[in-house]
């Protein structure tokens, strides 16, 4: 037994995303534009809005979004009452875009809706209507019903969340996101691979979204390596899909230890959430292989993502898979968890915070606290 939430319209491919305007005035007259640092990048929708004689207001997120980013929207906001919120960026501009979205007909204070520092409050009322176009190939937050915040008095990443979050509609044009800067793309292609794998291992997984992850971590894993080392246009093409694939999967079945860890570490480093999770991938993979038995189900699963690993980053031996794609994502540039400025003094805090993340109960693997630890220690 499962459910599967996802957006009412997907619109896939090069191209699509120049119809935008059209279908937001399908949804009223008043647009919120939610775009990332650069107005510059979202001048052509803009002028589309413009163009449609749609009525037009525009925030910009330079950062992942936080608590008091939030406040300070929904106050200049006010009196501003959107038909629909377009989000134009990568993952923080969608979670910005989905939080607001969420918020601004809500009556309460924003922390009152946030898990772990706040009440978990239902939200009031449905959120108004996004369309959500992703400008990076890794968070799949297009297509959760989820919104990552931080919360900067505590030290911590939380979410807010609800399924009638997912986006309206996603259009995913892999042409809005080629051209980004190497570290961005690096980061946030093994964050597209790890929500592929995650959620193919993790102990919620349904056959729907084994399915869609499936095919998409052999895809992911070889785009990976297409993108940043050759810039391939059509492993952009490749890698958005398998991005898209992940935020399906993750939002109807969950994540794991990668990502129990990932929103403490970012909450105390501000390091970005795919650099974190690339870095957690291998401990953490390691730690599953420590701990599975052979024949089992998960076993199984684990050893053919192993494979899958090795057909791109390993040597073929055994045990080479996980060290593999290690080495190479920090030759290619990727930071360990002390880099990012997360001390090992800061371990035994970290382990003991991710122990109680919601997405570490979805992981195949109940974990002491010395072995959070050791996988803190493995990818520092």
């Amino acid at each position: 037994m499962f459910s599967f939430f996802s957006p009412k319209a997907l619109y896939f491919g090069r191209g699509q995303s120049a119809g935008t305007a059209s279908l937001a005035a399908g949804f009223g007259q008043a647009i919120l534009l939610v775009h990332g640092a650069s107005a510059t990048r979202a001048a052509w929708l803009k002028d589309a809005c413009t163009t449609a004689g749609l009525t037009l207001r525009t925030l910009s997120c330079a950062n992942e979004p936080s608590l008091p980013d939030i406040d300070a929207a929904l106050t200049e906001l006010d009196g501003f009452k959107p038909d629909v919120v377009i989000a134009l960026g990568g993952g923080s501009v969608m979670d910005f875009g989905k939080a607001l979205a969420a918020l601004i007909r809500c009556d309460g204070k924003p922390i009152e809706y946030l898990e772990v520092v706040g009440d978990g409050r239902p939200l009031d009322v449905p959120p108004i209507s996004l369309i959500a176009l992703p400008t990076t190939a890794g968070t799949g937050a297009e297509v959760t019903k989820n919104a990552v915040i931080t919360v900067p008095e505590h030290g911590i990443k939380v979410s807010l969340r609800d399924p009638r979050m997912v986006p309206d509609i996603a259009i995913i044009d892999p042409a809005l996101m080629q051209g980004a800067p190497k570290a961005v793309v690096l980061a946030s292609g093994l964050d597209a691979v790890t929500q592929v794998i995650e959620p193919y291992l993790c102990l919620k997984a349904n056959p729907m979204t084994d399915a869609l992850c499936h095919g998409a971590i052999p895809k992911g894993l070889g785009a990976l390596k297409a993108v940043v080392e050759k810039d391939a246009t059509q492993a952009w093409d490749s890698l958005a899909w398998v991005s898209t694939c992940g935020g399906l999967a993750l939002a109807n079945a969950g994540l794991g230890a990668v990502h129990g860890f990932a929103g403490v570490i970012g909450g105390k480093t501000n390091a970005p959430h795919g650099e974190i999770c690339g870095t957690l991938l291998p401990a953490v993979l390691n730690s599953h292989l420590a701990k599975s038995e052979k024949h089992s189900e998960i076993g199984l699963r684990l050893q053919w993502v192993l494979d899958q690993i090795d057909g791109c980053f390993g040597s073929g031996t055994t045990g080479s898979e996980v060290a593999g794609l290690r080495n190479w994502s920090r030759e290619a540039g990727l930071r360990g968890l002390k880099e990012m400025g997360l001390s090992s003094g800061d371990f035994a805090e970290v382990a003991a915070l991710a122990a109680k993340a919601s997405s570490m109960g979805a992981n195949p693997f109940a974990l002491s606290q010395p072995e959070l630890v050791q996988i803190l220690h493995d990818a520092a």
